[in-house]
């Protein structure tokens, strides 16, 4: 069964405002599935999602930099949050400052924890 360090960085997971809605429904299900027959499979499915969802520092700057980064977030937006990513990346970070991306990469370090439960 899931631990509560795991069931807690899900809930953040979940809670995040930049959480996709296709990452949100596979750690609903992953929820859901805590304490089943299900779990491993769920969990499986969620570190997959994970690894697919988690974004770099590079990939998340050259969004931040691009027009579509800009119509997204608006230019003012746009330009703050490539400034926080080129900070990130000086300060040494490789990944998304975001709560979702964050959250994902506490989850995928609990792998084996999680696939062992």
């Amino acid at each position: 069964m899931a631990s509560a360090r795991v069931l807690e960085k899900v809930q953040e997971l979940l809670a995040a405002p930049s959480i996709y809605s296709g990452l949100k429904a596979v750690a609903e299900a992953y929820v859901k599935a805590v304490g089943t027959d299900g779990e491993t499979a769920a969990a499986k499915k969620l570190l997959a999602e994970l690894r697919e969802d988690v974004q770099t520092i590079d990939e998340v700057l050259e969004f931040f930099c691009s027009d579509a980064g800009k119509s997204f977030f608006g230019a003012e937006k746009a330009a703050e949050l490539e400034a926080l990513a080129v900070k990130t990346k000086e300060a040494g970070g490789k990944h998304c400052f975001c709560p979702a991306c964050q959250a994902g990469l506490a989850i995928l370090a609990m792998e084996k924890e999680m696939l062992e439960s």
